[in-house]
Formats: C-alpha cells, sequence, structure tokens
C-alpha cells in the first residue's frame, strides 16, 4: 500500500514526472546498456530497442502503475501486472535484476528532472518502483514454480523435427525435446521464447504462440518473417530462422508462458485474428477438437489475401471437425482459394456474435482495437475481451 505522504507528492509530480517519461526510458536504457551491455545478449531484444518498443511499454507500466496506486492507495493493482510478469518469466528475468533497473531508472529520473527531485520526491516514487517490482517479483516467482523451473532457469534445447512453408514469408517449425526428458505442460494461448545466436555472436530472443495442440507431445511455432519498414530493421530472430534453421537442427526454447489461455467453460467462444495474430487461435481450435469440445465456436480472420492468410486450410479442417463451430474469413484482396470470403476490414454487423461469448483477439494494436470497439457496441462486456500483443506490451488498459 502506498503511503499517504508519498501518495500527495506522487500526485503532485505524476504530470512532470509522465511527460518525461520518454526521455526518462531514453537515457535509463542507453546508460544500463552501457555500463551492462550483457544484458542485450540473450534478454533484451535489440529490434524493440530500436523501434522504442520497450521504452514506450516500460513508460507506460510506470505511469500506469503509479495512476492505479492512486485511485486506490490501499491496495496494490497486482491484477494490472500479470501480463508484465509473464514476458519477464519468458526471458528469464531474475530478482537481482529489479536491483539493477532501479539504479539506472532513478540516475535518468534525476538527470531528467533536476532539482524538481528533492529528497521527498525520491523516496515517494522509490515507494511506487518496490511497490510494482515486489508484485512482480512475487508474481514471478509462481509462475516459475507453476512452469517447474528454477527463476530464470528456462532454457531447453528443441529439434526440429519438420518444417513446413506455410505462405511466402511465414514457416512452421515442430519441434521436439532434443533432451528426452518430458515435454512441458503447456496451456492453449500460452507463447514459447526462442534464442538463437546471431552472426555477430549475440544470442536475441523472440516469443512465438504455439501453434498446434499443447498436451501434444510435440510443440509447434509458425513464425512469420518481420520485414523491415519506416527505418525499422528487419526482425533478426524471424529472419535467421527462415534463411537457417531446416529438419534436424536444434533450438532453444523456453517453457511455456502467458497470461491470455483458452478457458474452460462451456460458454461460447470467440477467436478473432489478424495476420500471424491466428497462431494462438489455432493452438485454441487444436485443443478444442482434440478433447471433443461442443462449445459455440466462432473462427473470425482478417487477412490481405487468401494466399498470404497463414494455416488457412488448417483453420477450416479443425474449425470441420468441431460440431457447432463456423469460421469467417475476410480479405482486403480477394481470391478463388476462399470465394465465400468477405472483402475489406473485419465488420461485425453481419455476423452473429453470442451476447455470453467470451472473445479472444489477437493482430495488430490498431485491428484488435477496431474489433474491440465493435464488440463493446453489440453489448459484449469488456472484461469478456482478451487480447494478446506480440512484443512488448503497451500495457495501460486503454491501449486495446
Amino acid at each position: 500500500m502506498l503511503s499517504a505522504e508519498s501518495a500527495a507528492l506522487v500526485r503532485a509530480t505524476l504530470p512532470a514526472v509522465a511527460g518525461a517519461l520518454d526521455e526518462i526510458t531514453t537515457r535509463f536504457y542507453g546508460a544500463m546498456f552501457r555500463d551492462r551491455p550483457e544484458l542485450l545478449d540473450g534478454m533484451f531484444n535489440r529490434g524493440n530497442q530500436a523501434s522504442g518498443a520497450q521504452r514506450r511499454a516500460l513508460a507506460g507500466s510506470i505511469a500506469g502503475f503509479a495512476t492505479a496506486l492512486l485511485a486506490d492507495p490501499d491496495a496494490r493493482p497486482d491484477a494490472l501486472l500479470a501480463r508484465i510478469a509473464h514476458k519477464h518469466t519468458a526471458v528469464g528475468v531474475t530478482d537481482d535484476q529489479y536491483t539493477i533497473v532501479h539504479k539506472y531508472l532513478f540516475g535518468a529520473i534525476a538527470e531528467v528532472l533536476g532539482n524538481a527531485v528533492t529528497p521527498e520526491v525520491a523516496a515517494a516514487w522509490d515507494e511506487v518502483y518496490w511497490l510494482m517490482a515486489g508484485a512482480l517479483i512475487a508474481q514471478e516467482a509462481r509462475i516459475y514454480q507453476e512452469a517447474g523451473v528454477e527463476p530464470g532457469d528456462i532454457w531447453r534445447p528443441w529439434t526440429v523435427v519438420e518444417r513446413r512453408e506455410e505462405t511466402a514469408d511465414v514457416a512452421s517449425f515442430l519441434l521436439r525435446p532434443a533432451d528426452g526428458r518430458p515435454t512441458p505442460a503447456a496451456k492453449a494461448g500460452q507463447y514459447v521464447s526462442v534464442r538463437v545466436l546471431l552472426p555477430d555472436g549475440v544470442a536475441q530472443l523472440r516469443q512465438y504462440s504455439l501453434s498446434s495442440d499443447p498436451g501434444s507431445d510435440l510443440r509447434r511455432i509458425t513464425v512469420k518473417r518481420v520485414a523491415g519498414g519506416d527505418g525499422a530493421p528487419d526482425g533478426e530472430v524471424s529472419t535467421l530462422l527462415h534463411r537457417t534453421v531446416r529438419t534436424g537442427d536444434e533450438l532453444a526454447l523456453s517453457a511455456p508462458f502467458g497470461d491470455v489461455v483458452l478457458d474452460e467453460a462451456d460458454t461460447p467462444l470467440v477467436l478473432a485474428s489478424a495476420g500471424i495474430g491466428c497462431t494462438p487461435m489455432i493452438g485454441m481450435l487444436a485443443h478444442l477438437t482434440a478433447t471433443g469440445s461442443t462449445r459455440r465456436v466462432l473462427v473470425l480472420h482478417a487477412d490481405a489475401s487468401p494466399e498470404e492468410h497463414a494455416l488457412r486450410a488448417e483453420t477450416r479442417e479443425l474449425t470441420g471437425r468441431l460440431p457447432r463451430a463456423d469460421a469467417v474469413f475476410w480479405y482486403e484482396r480477394s481470391g478463388a482459394a476462399e470465394s465465400d470470403a468477405r472483402t475489406g476490414l473485419m465488420n461485425l454487423d453481419a455476423v452473429d456474435v453470442p451476447s455470453d461469448a467470451t472473445v479472444y483477439l489477437c493482430g495488430p494494436v490498431p485491428f484488435m482495437r477496431a474489433v474491440r470497439t465493435q464488440l463493446l457496441e453489440r453489448g459484449i462486456p469488456a472484461r469478456r475481451i482478451r487480447y494478446e500483443v506480440f512484443g512488448p506490451d503497451l500495457w495501460l488498459p486503454d491501449t486495446v
């Protein structure tokens, strides 16, 4: 709980801190990586640093957590941190790293805000930081325990038993444990981190959703090659996987993590995705099929064209095996392969969405925001709409 004295100081200084967070986080990462370059080797993703996505995610989490504390000073908003905790465990964050972050973050705050950071103000924000860090440390310890791994010890070798080209820029990799140990338990909708060694000798990692039934002894990830644009570089991990990884190769995979998982209720389901956001939905569909589910399932997907729709035929096949499932596709460019598809962006006007449905969204943030708005207008409560963001989560509740 935030003390009354600290709450007053944080409330008074939040506008100044929030307004300077972009500069603060820029200086923070610059100083930390200057002194601790090893953190860029197998922990932080260079692409997210170059694009500013990681910086914006950190800024959003700090401002959002402080705002939540001020709204209810007597309660720590642990529920808001669940997604961050899963992202942290997926890259092997450990308790000691919070002390490192604290040092460089508060150094950056002092640099940017100067004399405005009195000892009292610093102490108030220090309280905010350690409330947030303490909540994350506790959640991450629980997540590691549930995953059956020691904190930070998340990696195992896996062998590629099959590579399949799904589209011109999407490939699937079917994997089995290379160490002979049992496949770890996973939930439909979760993801794994993949760690690769790049040509310059630096390890980098990315998270990929499990795109197959998590109850199987095998794991499958489906990877879209990320092309840079607007000054951003190509995705280093996806490019290496596409160019070099073949059947028989080994990959380092983490234990499965992620809090956006398929529920076990009997209520109707809506699985809405765009582009490569179809991957966790396929994992959910495969699990529903494998368990003989009789739930009402509505699969909605939007893409540029049928040819660019990864796992399109598999989506149709899995949907067809469920007794109460239907699929509707939208394409910006139509094609003969899906003659009954709809043209344009996803529009729910003519779609019968069950009023008691639980909805899962995955795809570009603008897509999820637009579809979520349509669902809310149809009367679907916000609490029953769940979403997964690829990359650093923008975290704030109103992002989507």
